[in-house]
């Protein structure tokens, strides 16, 4: 969703760039609340398309996909391969 956001704010950007108008300045405020909802989210949030990636990844491993079914998918990728990557 947040890169939708940005990818629609620099879709806009653009469109407004090439029809010449005035240069678009971001605030210092709306700045810093843009900044502030990404840090915001926390580590553990994790999105589908994520978690399908780390059980793709663990169900190669029989040990990994029972303890996957078990303790869950994020404690059992971070048995058997260390830190989620992302």
């Amino acid at each position: 969703m947040k890169t939708l956001i940005l990818l629609s704010i620099c879709a806009l950007l653009s469109v407004c760039w090439s029809m010449g108008a005035p240069e678009v300045v971001m605030t210092r405020d709306l700045a810093a609340v843009l900044l502030r909802r990404r840090r915001a989210a926390p580590a553990g949030d994790l999105s589908p398309l994520q978690l399908e990636s780390l059980w793709e990844v663990c169900e190669l491993h029989d040990g990994c996909d029972e303890m996957a079914e078990t303790a869950g998918i994020v404690a059992a990728y971070v048995a058997y391969y260390g830190p989620v990557p992302f």
